[in-house]
């Protein structure tokens, strides 16, 4: 019988927002590593597709939004996997709306998928984390947890929330031996901005020329940091923001 090998061997992880972009990339990357994944995203069909057939994964739809969801995916987690050593939050959404245009419903649940149901992922995860020897948060967040952006208030917001989220539980989780870091994502090419950049070739060149690399992030990027911060490479690594922006911040 072969032995898994890789940096994450015998690890089992939860990723939401795995059926494209970071969050896929993500898990693909995991699996590969060694890990068994729970791979979690509201998209059911393109999770379904994501997925099939591909050995260590299980593929989870829901709202992470959702009252519940929180409890079900811990629950989902103990019944496909039996116990939990990472949980990587990439799910989230975006809206680029004035403040004045910004309606109570956009901000509710912008905030929701990007903040609240984050909060609620860690904190339903932390009994199974304390139990695992290499237990890793990684929260994904952006950029715009750095500056500000005219129209992009609801979601900055909750970014911010997230780095204030992130460096709470690493403190507070810490003598449990749980590492939590974030991820400040640039430019990066996924489901949620691929248009935006090919229908609009003044916004794919302004992040291109800031880039000192010259090009838009791939989520493939991001997933090499979230294998990083899982890894035991980032032991003593908690409570930190790495911007992953192909230097694009510099020139900010």
């Amino acid at each position: 019988m072969s032995v898994a090998t890789g940096r994450l061997s015998n690890r089992c992880a939860l990723v939401t927002g795995a059926a494209d972009g970071i969050g896929e990339a993500t898990a693909r990357l995991f699996a590969a590593e060694g890990a068994r994944v729970l791979a979690v995203d509201v998209a059911a069909e393109k999770l379904a597709a994501a997925w099939r057939g591909v050995a260590g994964v299980t593929p989870f739809a829901i709202d992470i939004a959702a009252e519940t969801a929180s409890r079900q995916l811990i629950e989902a987690v103990a019944a496909s996997l039996g116990s939990l050593d990472i949980v990587v939050n990439c799910a989230g959404i975006t809206a680029m709306m004035p403040i004045a245009e910004t309606d109570d419903t956009l901000w509710r649940r912008v905030l929701e998928v990007n903040l609240t149901a984050m909060f609620k992922i860690c904190r339903e995860a932390v009994p199974l984390l304390k139990q695992s020897a290499h237990p890793r948060i990684v929260n994904i967040g952006s950029i715009l947890s750095s500056f500000a952006s005219a129209g992009f208030t609801a979601y900055a917001t909750s970014k911010h929330g997230v780095a204030g989220l992130t460096k709470s539980l690493a403190t507070e989780l810490g003598a449990f031996g749980v590492r939590v870091n974030y991820i400040q994502p640039g430019a990066i090419v996924t489901g949620m901005t691929r248009d935006t950049f090919t229908q609009n070739a003044a916004a794919a060149g302004y992040w291109i020329g800031k880039s000192a690399s010259g090009r838009l992030g791939q989520p493939i990027d991001i997933a090499r940091v979230a294998l990083f911060l899982a890894s035991d490479d980032a032991d003593f690594v908690s409570g930190q923001g790495i911007l992953v922006d192909g230097g694009a911040s510099q020139s900010i």
